[in-house]
Formats: C-alpha cells, structure tokens, sequence
C-alpha cells in the first residue's frame, strides 16, 4: 500500500515538474514576444512653407503741438484730411480706414514738469490706422510715405505702437497637405534607421501632432511668412 502511494507520488512530481517547464517555456516566449514588442523607434517629420501674408494693419501715428486747443483740433482735422486723401488716392476705400480719437496731453497740468520751460502746454496724438487685405497696395503706399512728409507730417517711426503688422490667415486651407508631408517624412527617417539597424519597420503605435507656427521669415520682409509643423511618430521595430 504504501508502494503504491510512493509510486502515484513520484508520477504526480513528474507531471508537476513537466508543467512547469512547459510554463516556463511558454512564459518564456510570450515575454519575448512581449520585448520584441516594445522595440520601438520615436522620429519627428517637419514640414515647413514660405507664404504670403493675406492681411495688412498699418497705422499712420502724427504728434501735433500748440498753445491753443481750439488751434491744435484745428490742425489734427487739417492733417487728419490730407492723411486720408493720401490713403484714398492709393487705392484704399473707407471701409479700410478707421481714425482713433486724439490723445490730449496737458503738461501744464502735470505737477512735476516747470511750466515756465514749456514751449507748448498741448500736445496731441492722432492715428489713422488701414486694416485690409490689399498687402501689396500697403507696401507701395509705404513707399510714398514722405508725400506727407513734403506737407509738413511727420509719420511716427515703426515702434512697438506704430508697426506694421502683416498677418496670414489661410492656415486651414494648407494644414492638411502640411500634416501629410510631416508624416512622411517623419515615415522616411523611421526607414532609415531601421535600414541602418537591420530591422524593419512595423505598424504605428503613436502620431502626435505639433502646434503650428507662423512666424515672420526675417526681420527684412515681414509680409512673408514661415509656417512651420513638427509631427513626432513612434513605429514598432522588427527583425
């Protein structure tokens, strides 16, 4: 009886020692399926444009001094018309033209100037601003600017108030062929290298699109612009 026991033992070990090394074989591979898996290779594709800017904002800025306030509105009126004559003869329509109210500055009124050393107690600010999509009529109305300078107006330089803007507003019409040649060419890296590293490329595990940027292309010709996209793509890798 207690051979027979002894025997069933043994052949129950045996049974249990061969499950395990079946386990532990199949456990095996499934583990190394599970690292050739994780074998992956991360790749950003970019794609980049040049365009032209659709939209122009370009303010036309004057100072204007005097003793007399009934004088001095007098004189922004003046040179108001002969701004807006200007920009009418250049092709720009009144829908394209706004004209802000003008900036008053009393220094009489301010404590810690001496009055007695001011030549004018009134200064005054007018700006005349165009906001259209005529860009180009914008750059050559820009070249003219000195015809009011021979009239006695002094445009206000390009400072961080006075600058013109140039802006592009057509990017959903080139978001689609921007994001397909990122990704291609983010493709075309992840070939490469997994040529160079004797592996293959396999299914796409992540995409990740970047935001896009516009930007102007140099400080010479801001009325071009540089779009820029940056997709990052991560593909399984195997032999």
């Amino acid at each position: 009886m207690n051979n027979k026991r002894i025997n069933e033992a043994i052949i129950l070990g045996a049974f249990f020692c061969i499950g395990l090394v079946v386990f532990g074989y199949l456990l095996a591979g499934s583990i190394m399926k599970i690292k050739a898996l994780d074998r992956t290779v991360t790749v950003k594709g970019l794609s980049e444009r040049d365009v032209t800017a659709d939209i122009a904002i370009w303010p036309l800025k004057f100072t204007e001094t005097e003793n007399d306030l009934s004088i001095l509105y007098a004189e922004i009126e003046r040179k108001s018309a002969l701004i807006y004559d200007f920009l009418k003869s250049n092709g720009f329509s009144d829908d394209e033209i706004s004209k802000s109210a003008p900036a008053i500055l009393d220094r009489q009124a301010q404590g810690y100037v001496d009055s007695t050393k001011i030549k004018f107690r009134y200064s005054a600010c007018s700006t005349l601003t165009v906001y259209t999509k005529k860009v180009e009529a914008v750059r050559s109305a820009m070249k003219k600017i000195m015809t009011l300078g021979k009239q006695g107006i002094a445009i206000a330089g390009q400072d961080y108030q006075t600058k013109t803007e140039f802006l592009f507003t057509g990017l959903n019409q080139i978001k689609p062929q921007m994001v397909q040649e990122a990704t291609k060419n983010a493709r075309q890296i992840a070939q490469k290298f997994a040529k160079d590293s004797e592996s293959k490329i396999g299914k796409l595990k992540h995409a990740r699109q970047g935001q896009f940027s516009i930007k102007n292309r140099d400080s010479n010709t801001p009325y071009i612009k540089k779009v820029r996209v940056v997709s990052t793509l991560i593909y399984y890798l195997s032999d």
